[in-house]
């Protein structure tokens, strides 16, 4: 994924919903697809963690945003990465910042994890 193709939130999930109906695969996973499957894991998802951890008043959404998509990159965890760069971005992360927090970890989380954020 490169970082000047990343689209708002509102977009990426317009896309899904297209690309479901049309049967395209998507690398996204949504709310309905979790609850098809595990309706107690969608709920934490959306309850104590979107609607608590992410609302409280330690850190700022953009430092928020900062620290998970550092972990994100630091884990490998692909899934879930172009979503969390749109909220950097909706959140106030500049592009430019995203790069260099990749390059940053390239040091301290490994190479590979690192190229996984690009």
């Amino acid at each position: 994924m490169a970082l000047w193709k990343i689209e708002p939130l509102e977009a990426q999930e317009k896309n899904m919903a297209e690309n479901k109906k049309s049967g395209s695969l998507t690398t996204v996973l949504t709310y309905d697809d979790v609850r098809s499957v595990s309706p107690a894991l969608e709920h934490y998802t959306r309850e104590p963690l979107l609607d608590g951890v992410w609302k409280r008043d330690g850190l700022s959404p953009r430092d928020r945003s900062v620290v998970t998509v550092a972990a994100l990159i630091a884990r490998i965890q692909t899934i879930e990465m172009s979503y969390h760069f749109a909220l950097a971005l909706d959140n106030g992360v500049k592009p430019a910042e995203l790069s260099e927090i990749i390059t940053h970890l390239a040091f301290y989380a490994g190479w590979a994890n690192a190229m996984s954020g690009v």
